[in-house]
């Protein structure tokens, strides 16, 4: 738990740091990797070399099969070996997150957020932080973000493909030993793929307890398989040449070849994804002593038997090429476990995906949804419902959809090129950036690794027409939902933050002559609650109409400067204090109001300067919330809501709500009112703390939270001829379609707060 004494201090580090393991528990960690992160690369020699040399080709010369081989090798060495184990995972973000967005955030970090700034309600000014980022860097924002964004998307694609290709590749083994069930291959896969979805709410952790013996298992069975079939030809050994795999493109001028072989290492994005549920040594531990050697061992047995065999095995050369009779008992065994190895190969990218959109959803790129942490240590461990069951029903259409294996392989193969291209990029970018390593490194990096995957990717595209246009479908769609709301929300967040305005310099405390009593008041002031003998006597408080009347640097502060210099908003502020402003005296009723804060910053929120414009009184406990989520579990209830008053206005208080990741969004107001009580039992003489105390109790009985609801518009950008179409097009994406999007996945929809007690205060913002 967090410490009190940490919040009490304000020494407490309020971000996420990288999971850390030492000794006999890193060792577990790195086993547990096993079964969530190498499944799916663990199973690519189910059928990679009929990737490379489908049933229906003729078979391969000896040399052929060498230099397939020695691509494969080299494949693994190059892109899973050094750029994803050796490079990528020094990249992760100082919270221990991997993939594409995280690389993104690296460049681009997120300001930090200061809550005691939050919490701060008035004050000179209210400005909107400007960003100290070079012009340059401002320039490649949007078209990194968007590149990393489409790696992100394709990644997600690839959680829908991983599972129907494994799956559907492990169970057509079962037509070499009984043919009369070929045709029930389809439905079988399903069968099989059910249970895995199901258990996904259970957790990563205690999932990867069972399914690690399972995938150490196989890689103990396909090392040893490899290994007895090398012996069958031991000049398969030449494959490590690497010239091999040259001369074989030049030999044959077949570079589709490359399509088959990217095959080999799918799943390898999974390595740097799910960084944050794991750690760079424990990851690194469990590939090059257990995942890498018996890969290696089992392509070269592969190849050593298509050699020996050639027609025998080649349409199905996993089955194949296993000892035995394709009968016996070592066949069933391999099966099963080929079986269970494809359902844990379907975690990994399941579990990877899940990570995935858990950094979008916080990076504000994506609309809310609900996520379920799993583990009391690890806050990357995570459940994502929604996604959970949109994958379920997406991998039984593909599996359903493709009726021929080398079809879905193709589909597969594009979007696993096209993520390891988007990720080198992005790597380079980040050589430079934010490790300051010399230019020619990054270019040098870029040279090597961006050629390499620029191959595949060539090889991959020519594969559209064949099956690979799903993939770019589905990634194109989560993509431009992507953009979209990293657009709009960025520009509502901004029309926020621009509109935040220093609580004194809207509402003050005044002399009660200039008042006119309302309906509701009596002549003494008090405020009289119907049906009840109670009556609360707050100090008088007005609001002012025109904010700008009252506000110093008002225009320049809320960026309204319409391009007039500094000179001349202050002349404007000099004609503006000599007017004497409107006001209107604000009713207080006996009720606690919770204004909730989305965006950073201090000042008070649009909501609130709407709320008093649309309603004819303010409650006489008015608090405004933000809510901190801390890198642990669970947080001290003694130390979970940090309370600050407002001392120039009565009844005004601010608070920050520090929530663990695995607890709930439910906000106690009763806690907060007891830590507001103990702010005034100190700050007045006894008896007048008392009397306030007591009718802030009284007030407190009944309670409402106030959430910001923006009615979005789309305001005009561009005059001139371009401009009705470009206009056009932005009310669209705004109004029709964000607006929408926002409706069906409020932020709200998490919270345990009774409906009745939540008014959405709606206000029209013009972005």
């Amino acid at each position: 738990m967090v410490s009190p004494a940490a919040l009490e201090k304000g020494d407490l580090n309020l971000e996420r740091v990288a999971v850390k393991a030492h000794g006999l528990q890193l060792l577990a960690l790195a086993f547990s990797t096993l079964g969530i992160i190498y499944s799916d690369i663990g199973t690519s020699p189910l059928y990679v070399l009929n990737g490379i040399w489908p049933a229906g080709d003729p078979v391969p010369s000896k040399e052929d099969v060498i230099g397939g081989i020695s691509a494969i090798i080299w494949s693994l060495t190059l892109i899973p070996l050094l750029k994803y184990v050796f490079v990528s995972l020094y990249f992760g973000t100082h919270e221990g997150e991997g993939g594409t967005f995280a690389l993104y955030q690296g460049i681009y970090p997120p300001e930090e957020r200061d809550y005691d700034k939050d919490r701060a309600l008035t004050g000179d000014s209210i400005r909107v932080p400007s960003s100290n980022k070079s012009t340059v860097r401002r320039f490649f924002r949007w078209p990194l973000l968007i590149w990393c964004l489409c790696g992100t998307a394709l990644t997600m694609a690839d959680g829908v493909f991983t599972p129907a290709v494994s799956v559907t590749s492990a169970v057509g083994g079962i037509a070499v030993a009984k043919e009369s069930v070929t045709k029930d291959i389809t439905g079988i896969s399903i069968a099989f793929l059910v249970p895995i979805f199901l258990v996904q709410r259970f957790g990563t952790a205690k999932i990867s307890l069972l399914f690690s013996p399972i995938a150490f298992i196989w890689f103990l069975l396909i090392a040893g398989v490899g290994i007895y079939n090398i012996t069958t030809f031991p000049g398969i050994f030449r494959a490590f040449d690497p010239s091999r795999a040259v001369m074989l493109f030049v030999r044959t001028g077949r570079y589709d070849y490359l399509s088959g072989i990217l095959l080999a290492f799918t799943g390898a994005e999974a390595i740097f994804a799910n960084l944050g549920q794991f750690n760079r040594t424990s990851i690194r531990l469990s590939f090059c002593f257990v995942v890498y050697p018996s890969l290696i061992l089992a392509y070269l047995g592969q190849g050593a038997r298509l050699v020996v065999d050639g027609a025998d095995v080649l349409d199905n050369v996993f089955y194949r090429t296993i000892p035995g009779e394709h009968n016996g008992p070592l066949f069933w065994v391999v099966f099963v476990f080929a079986i269970l190895a494809t359902l844990i190969a379907s975690q990994a990218m399941i579990t990877a995906t899940f990570s995935l959109f858990q950094q979008v959803i916080n990076m504000k790129s994506f609309p809310s949804l609900r996520l379920t942490y799993t583990s009391e240590t690890i806050q990357g461990q995570v459940y994502v419902p929604a996604v959970n069951w949109a994958l379920f029903i997406a991998v039984l259409a593909v599996v359903g959809g493709f009726e021929d294996l080398s079809n879905l392989t193709n589909a597969y193969g594009f979007a696993v090129s096209t993520v390891s291209l988007s990720t080198t990029l992005l790597l380079s970018v980040q050589i430079y950036v934010v490790k300051r390593r010399p230019l020619v490194f990054a270019l040098a990096f870029f040279a090597l690794f961006g050629f390499v995957d620029g191959l595949f990717w060539g090889s991959a595209v020519r594969k559209v027409p064949h099956g690979a246009w799903v993939p770019l479908m589905i990634g194109g769609i989560l993509a431009s939902i992507m953009v979209l709301w990293t657009w709009a929300k960025g520009l509502e967040d901004a029309f926020d933050s621009k509109n935040r305005v220093n609580l004194r310099h809207f509402i003050f405390q005044g002399d009660d002559s200039e008042h006119v009593l309302s309906d509701a008041e009596s002549d003494d002031g008090a405020v009289r609650v119907e049906g009840t003998q109670e009556v609360y006597s707050p100090a008088p408080l007005y609001y002012l109409t025109d904010l700008a009347a009252r506000m110093p640097n008002a225009k320049k502060a809320l960026g309204m400067s319409g391009g007039k210099t500094d000179e001349g908003l202050a002349e404007e502020d000099e004609k503006a204090d000599s007017k004497i402003p409107e006001k209107h005296r604000l009713s207080r009723i006996p009720t606690c109001g919770v204004f909730h804060k989305f965006t950073t910053g201090g000042g008070v929120p649009h909501t609130f300067v709407g709320f008093i414009r649309q309603y004819p009184a303010l409650p006489s406990v008015v608090i405004f919330l933000s809510v901190c989520i801390v890198p642990t579990a669970r947080v001290d209830p003694s130390m979970r809501y940090i309370v600050q008053k407002t001392r120039t206005l009565d009844g005004f208080y601010s608070a920050t709500y520090y929530l663990g990741f695995r607890e709930t969004f439910d906000v106690k107001v009763d806690e907060i009112i007891d830590r507001i009580c103990a702010i005034e039992m100190t700050s007045a003489p006894r008896n007048q703390a008392v009397a306030t105390i007591d009718d802030i109790r009284r007030a407190a009985r009944t309670s409402t939270h106030i959430i910001p609801h923006y009615h979005v518009m789309s305001k005009p950008i561009l005059s001139g001829r371009l401009a009705s179409a470009v206009n056009w097009i932005r009310t669209v994406l705004i109004e029709e379609i964000y607006r929408r999007m926002k409706t069906m996945f409020p932020e709200t929809a998490a919270w345990l707060t009774p409906a009745d007690e939540i008014i959405h205060v709606g206000v029209n913002a013009a972005i």
